[in-house]
């Protein structure tokens, strides 16, 4: 039989190393949160024997091998913003032995982490900074849609205006779908003819997104110049929109809702796509989508009669209805009751399509030859007579203006056509970011004897209804 051990000093080490022990492990469980400059709130979650937190710039991400419950969700503004994460003051801190992240202060020396403390922020607490609803100053009401209130604002960061669309959360439906899609699309897409997304401010009533902001829109333009553009301003806002829609349509993403209203207009004359609630990653292979999308007047056929398998030439519709608007001065297809009219409006233009003209047609929900009075398609300018008096003009729309989707030209194409031929070739060279007007030369005529200045109307910068304004 073995000795036994004497109970009182071995006892009391014991106790010592339990009490170490424990201790370690407290300290290695904690969790430290760190004010950036920029107003954001990093966590970095880190394996202790293997990773250690980077700084500002890298966060590490948890392990595949965590529990989903145990992942700790980060939110990110301005530079990026997940609308699933919850706000940071909501985040959970994680108690695993695997995952922790380094404390400002170090748990032995009580000293400040030198990583940490190059990192730190020598601004004052209270000063403004980006992701804080403090840090925005509302000036005015610019609109109200359906979810979504957008005002005009000025940054207390830099001083610059924004437009602030504030999204009202209830508590039982979560932030609006529409919400989401627009913050997780657009916080990806960086392009000068895409309007831009600064900053994104969640709290437990509202969602804030803050985007630049835009003086007017192309629907309020057009009404301080009736009858229509300038045919050189008509190319430039064609090229500018072309060139956005090519970007997103590259990276497998539609609009979905082109119209006027959600085309923004710059001081300078810089077109920028917003709006972006209804748009939609098109993923490989194809997915239905629902066939309520575009504004009527602007929605194309294979849409109206039920179809719910489209790719990007639904956009080119869109399109080429605002580039016969831009020169014309009026809709293209103001339908004024239903869906049966508005597509009796466009068969009287561009025939009443059958399966020679539009293969498999009959086989859409709502197409019913007995429906629709046969009509045999016209030249363009027959129905738009200002397409006649700029060159290509008319030859352009009508590649645009198919009623067989796959017949419709795509925007990269487009910006290739012999309407643009008169342009600096310097145009098709520019970074996505550059604005077309860095171009010498290029720059908006007058027009109707008036100079483009800053609209005195509010536009929409998006807001949420889809309904036309006319």
């Amino acid at each position: 039989m073995c000795d036994l051990m004497p109970a009182s000093k071995p006892a009391e080490k014991i106790g010592k190393m339990k009490k170490l022990r424990r201790t370690l492990s407290e300290s290695f469980r904690s969790i430290a949160f760190k004010k950036e400059d920029s107003g954001f709130d990093e966590i970095c979650v880190t394996k202790m024997s293997t990773r250690s937190c980077q700084g500002n710039d890298s966060v590490i991400k948890p392990l595949d091998t965590i529990p989903e419950d145990k992942k700790v969700r980060v939110q990110r503004t301005q530079s990026g913003f997940d609308p699933f994460e919850k706000p940071a003051s909501q985040v959970k801190r994680v108690h695993s032995e695997n995952n922790a992240c380094i404390s400002a202060k170090s748990s032995s020396s009580g000293k400040e982490s030198p990583k940490l403390r190059r990192h730190s922020s020598p601004s004052s607490p209270t000063s403004p900074k980006f992701g804080k609803a403090d840090s925005y100053e509302k000036l005015e009401k610019l609109g109200e849609g359906s979810y979504a209130t957008v005002y005009k604002g000025k940054s207390k960061v830099n001083g610059k205006l924004v437009a602030l669309k504030v999204i009202r959360l209830q508590e039982e439906e979560g932030t609006p779908f529409t919400a989401i899609r627009e913050a997780s699309l657009l916080k990806g897409l960086k392009h000068s003819n895409i309007v831009l997304l600064h900053d994104i401010i969640h709290t437990k009533e509202t969602l804030t997104l803050v985007f630049e902001y835009v003086h007017t829109d192309l629907c309020q333009y057009m009404d301080r110049h009736p009858g229509g553009l300038h045919p050189d301003n008509v190319k430039l806002f064609l090229f500018q929109l072309l060139r956005g829609l090519s970007y997103i349509h590259q990276r497998y993403i539609l609009h979905r809702d082109l119209k006027p209203q959600n085309l923004l207009i710059g001081d300078t004359g810089e077109l920028k796509l917003a709006d972006f609630g209804l748009a939609r990653a098109k993923s490989v292979p194809s997915h239905t989508y629902s066939n309520e999308v575009v504004t009527l007047w602007y929605r194309p056929p294979d849409v109206l009669l039920g179809s719910t398998d489209y790719s990007t030439c639904l956009d080119m519709w869109g399109v080429g209805c605002i580039f016969i608007e831009m020169i014309q001065g009026v809709a293209a297809f103001p339908g004024m009751k239903d869906i049966q009219d508005q597509l009796e409006r466009i068969f009287l233009v561009l025939g009443t399509p059958s399966e020679d003209t539009w293969p498999s047609v009959s086989s859409l929900p709502h197409f019913k030859p007995d429906r629709f009075t046969v009509y045999s398609a016209k030249k363009l300018r027959q129905a738009w007579n200002k397409l006649g008096y700029v060159d290509h003009a008319e030859e352009l729309a009508s590649r645009f203006l198919q009623c067989f989707p796959k017949n419709r030209l795509s925007a990269q194409a487009a910006l290739k056509q012999e309407y643009f031929s008169n342009l600096p070739p310097r145009l098709w060279e520019l970074q996505d970011m550059s604005s077309i007007f860095t171009v010498p030369n290029v720059k908006l005529q007058t027009e109707s004897g008036d100079s483009i200045q800053v609209c005195a109307r509010r536009n929409s910068h998006g807001k949420a209804s889809s309904g036309s304004k006319h």
